[in-house]
């Protein structure tokens, strides 16, 4: 596989592999080593620039105010459009108004509607926060045109 085609898990996955297998033969080495050799093997000079290639070519399209956006918020689909941004990288923090409201809570009993969602998301639109089953809370990629 090449640099361009590689998934960052994927990289992780292969220095995963070979440490296995070379312990199985009796050489230990340690997870940064490993992370080094496959690095080394796609043409990187070291893990770092070979991670910041990954993350550059696999990172979804950058948000702005206005996009049209979709995604999933405590469980629930929605669909809006983004009227505040702020921050950059892994730190962002979006708000979303919503094409319809969403009812976030899963009982029954009582509902509560949301019509606007405010959160803080990763480079990968995905909240840092978990809910109970270890989904993010809030999950955001551009809709499709």
């Amino acid at each position: 596989m090449t640099p361009a085609l590689l998934p960052l898990d994927a990289a992780k996955a292969q220095a995963k592999a070979l440490r296995e297998a070379l312990a199985a033969r009796g050489t230990e080495i340690s997870h940064s080593h490993a992370l080094e050799l496959v690095a080394r093997q796609h043409g990187a000079r070291d893990w770092n620039t070979l991670h910041a290639r990954l993350s550059q070519r696999n990172a979804p399209p950058e948000l702005a105010l206005g996009d049209r956006v979709s995604g999933r918020y405590l469980g629930q689909a929605y669909r809006g459009v983004i009227v505040s941004l702020s921050g950059t990288g892994s730190h962002r923090q979006v708000g979303i108004k919503l094409d319809a409201p969403v009812d976030t809570v899963s009982f029954a009993s009582f509902s509560n509607w949301r019509h606007r969602l405010r959160g803080t998301i990763d480079a990968e639109g995905r909240s840092p926060r978990r809910t109970s089953d270890g989904m993010p809370q809030l999950t955001v990629e551009k809709a499709p045109s």
